[in-house]
């Protein structure tokens, strides 16, 4: 027996070598190959993922990665060679470009027909009319242009620079007042009069949440936030009740939000069942609604909302399904939303708010009474949705695509 091992010795490592070999490639072919040919995910693979040959995934119920489980829609259509229809019809809906250099901010229009924005190609600031007409908002320059905050009126903005320098520009008069470089994270009061904001002091001790009128005069402290400034939200609410918000966590997945008002008011406080709180005030500034993320959600953004006036803070709080963040919808009236919602969301997506401008959304109109929700439109392109407006006649919807800051025209009726 020895002398048969010694003498085919290298024959049987020959073909115990080929028979490793072939067991190898089967299990290649069976882990890589084969799911590709049969169509399920690979290794690694989202099973939501946007598949070969242009056509979304479900929305229906489903795995870790399903990014509205709860739509009332159901799934969301093939757009392989669904041909886009003209007006929003809950399928892939037409949604061209209205301009053709990347924008900062645009808002609705104050009589409610049109877009406005910042141009960032030639440093101007115009208007879309219903009619697709571009108007100059003014005829000065404004070079540069980090960030835009609008009034409610749509008749001036704060115009911010990169170093820190900031203005108030009345697009009615034409002038400008300086503000100083140290305020930040503004909002304007519901008449357009007063804005709220962060000062930052030379240390921690002397960062301030302060009120100002619109020409930066007659400035005063309304609390000291320290270190605190990130847990902090500038946000003046519509019916003028309160100014901001800040948070307080009580454990990992539930903060306690305190309001804060004008002069002192002690108002109740709500807990929210999350870490990322993004508020969004409704009309009437009667309701909030609410992003945040949880380790019961795979740390994905959700969407809330909840009473926020007077006495009934915190009550009719109501989870309303939508994976998405707050800053990706809008109020049209005191109950009705538009959002735009991912189509896929990754766990772990909402601990990462640079995550919100890199997805590819689908517009859904959303009834916070009631939590019903309806997908409104697949967009024909792999848009990020932002800076969502919507006629006050309710038949057209605008929004920027993040990627490239261009403003999109949805056709609603």
């Amino acid at each position: 027996m020895m002398n048969f091992f010694a003498k085919y010795q290298r024959v049987l490592i020959i073909i115990g070598f080929l028979f490793l070999v072939a067991v190898l490639g089967y299990l290649l072919y069976f882990i890589f190959i084969k799911p590709t040919l049969t169509g399920a995910p690979l290794p690694g693979q989202n099973a939501t993922s946007t598949p070969p040959g242009g056509k979304l995934p479900n929305s229906g119920k489903g795995g870790p990665n399903t990014p509205v489980a709860t739509t009332t829609e159901g799934n969301i259509p093939s757009t392989g060679t669904t041909p886009a229809a003209i007006k929003a019809d809950g399928g892939v809906t037409k949604t061209p470009a209205i301009n053709d250099n990347p924008t900062i901010n645009p808002t609705l229009t104050a009589n409610g027909s049109g877009v406005q924005y910042y141009n960032q190609g030639d440093g101007k600031f115009y208007s879309i009319d219903s009619n697709g007409n571009a108007i100059t908002l003014s005829d000065q320059v404004f070079y540069n242009v980090s960030n835009v905050v609008w009034a409610p009126q749509k008749n001036k903005a704060i115009i911010e620079y990169p170093d820190s320098s900031k203005i108030l520009y009345n697009f009615t008069t034409k002038k400008q007042i300086t503000l100083p470089s140290n305020w930040n994270e503004f909002d304007f009061s519901a008449n357009g009069s007063q804005i709220v904001m962060k000062s930052a002091g030379v240390d921690a001790e002397n960062n301030y949440l302060a009120v100002a009128n619109d020409d930066g005069s007659a400035a005063k402290t309304i609390e000291q936030i320290g270190a605190n400034a990130d847990t902090v939200y500038d946000s003046w609410s519509p019916n003028n009740q309160t100014i901001a918000m800040y948070t307080k966590g009580i454990d990992l997945d539930r903060q306690e939000v305190f309001f804060v008002g004008l002069n002192g008011e002690n108002f109740k406080s709500t807990i929210i069942e999350g870490r990322g709180f993004e508020p969004k005030w409704s009309t009437a500034g009667d309701k909030l609604a609410y992003s945040i993320y949880s380790s019961a959600n795979n740390m994905k953004p959700e969407l809330w909302t909840t009473d926020a006036q007077g006495d009934t803070i915190g009550a009719n709080r109501r989870d309303l399904g939508v994976a998405t963040w707050a800053d990706k919808c809008t109020f049209v009236n005191n109950t009705t939303m538009y959002c735009g919602v991912p189509q896929s969301l990754d766990a772990g997506a909402g601990l990462f708010p640079e995550a919100a401008k890199e997805t590819t959304d689908s517009l859904y109109q959303i009834n916070i009474a009631t939590g019903e929700k309806k997908l409104i439109a697949i967009p024909d392109g792999n848009y990020n949705i932002s800076n969502l407006s919507v006629t006050t006649d309710g038949s057209s919807l605008f929004f920027q695509d993040s990627k490239t800051k261009l403003v999109h025209k949805v056709l609603l009726k």
